[in-house]
């Protein structure tokens, strides 16, 4: 780890921002820049070339997965790791396919989050201890999860339809045709066993996919 490092640290919440904050300076010689949401945090990752990103998965508009795959686009050897109340670990094993070097739940970000970000910043992978056993299990087939057969972009599109955006919505947010979006949520449908959107909206509400 060289000797002074900046983290970048994207969540649209400024309590658990500041509580980041106030962890992350308990790392000797550590600066953080912060942003609110995923259009600002793409930004200042551009701007100010970080050491490392604390990324919320969920964020409004453009999701963090979305904001993942932007980052690792445009430079490939970036340190991200995932910050999620969602302790499902497929949103785990989507982040860590999609390039993340660690993920870790907000359940129990207090004690391990300086944990967390000193091995990514040392070049290791981490992995919350609530969801690591569990994506050990989906990983050799056990999960049982309903997510577990979407992509990271259906699961993007899914949480921006728990929010109430339209397909014309989510094409704007997303960079992609209303065509994908519709073959998308067609798709969904049926790994789900869904047939109505508005019954969608509601799986995507009830397992916490929407801000």
């Amino acid at each position: 780890m060289k000797q002074t490092v900046t983290i970048l640290v994207v969540d649209d919440h400024p309590i658990v921002r500041a509580g980041c904050r106030q962890l992350i300076q308990q790392i000797p010689n550590a600066t953080v820049i912060e942003a609110e949401t995923g259009e600002d945090g793409y930004r200042l990752f551009q701007e100010s070339y970080p050491d490392m990103v604390l990324l919320d998965i969920t964020l409004p508009g453009i999701g963090g997965l979305e904001i993942l795959r932007k980052m690792r686009a445009n430079r490939e050897k970036a340190k991200i790791l995932m910050f999620s109340m969602h302790e499902d670990p497929v949103f785990a094993s989507r982040a860590m396919q999609a390039g993340a070097r660690g993920y870790i739940t907000k359940n129990n970000a207090a004690d391990h989050l300086v944990e967390a970000i000193e091995q990514v910043l040392s070049g290791k992978t981490y992995l919350s201890p609530d969801v690591a056993q569990q994506l050990a299990m989906l990983n050799i087939g056990a999960g049982t999860s309903a997510l577990s057969d979407l992509s990271r972009r259906e699961l993007e599109i899914l949480r921006l339809l728990g929010e109430g955006n339209s397909m014309t919505e989510m094409s704007g947010i997303l960079g992609i045709s209303y065509k994908t979006v519709a073959n998308n949520l067609t798709q969904i449908k049926s790994k789900l066993d869904i047939s109505k959107t508005a019954e969608l909206m509601r799986f995507a509400i009830s397992h916490g996919l929407s801000s």
